[in-house]
């Protein structure tokens, strides 16, 4: 499949299952958040297609804002002791960042190949 007859795959499902933006089958991760440099399946190159900072910038906003809401909502309702708060939320909030985080970096290669590509 050469890149200029190729469609790209499906955005959101690419984003959601970590898969290549261009054939939507090969994985797109490593290991974590570490995108591949070239999809095993289509042979993209995936080192021309650099996602930034906004995965973090993501990360931050989304998950800072939600559990800070939360964590204030929490508080004033049981006002739990300050270890229940100590435990709970680096629990919930770092598994949610790097999934927010995976997500949004998943987007943002497809978004730059798509952009790249003309698609």
């Amino acid at each position: 499949m050469t890149e200029a007859s190729a469609r790209p795959a499906p955005l959101v499902r690419a984003a959601l299952l970590g898969r290549c933006p261009r054939c939507g089958s090969g994985p797109l991760f490593i290991r974590g958040l570490e995108v591949r440099e070239e999809c095993p399946q289509c042979g993209l190159d995936l080192r021309a297609h650099d996602a930034g900072d906004g995965p973090a910038v993501a990360g931050i906003f989304l998950v800072g804002a939600i559990a800070v809401i939360a964590a204030l909502m929490i508080d004033s309702r049981f006002q739990p002791p300050l270890w229940v708060h100590a435990l709970l939320w680096p629990a919930l909030v770092l598994p949610l960042t790097l999934l927010v985080m995976r997500l949004a970096k998943a987007a943002l290669v497809g978004l730059h190949y798509r952009q790249r590509s003309g698609a």
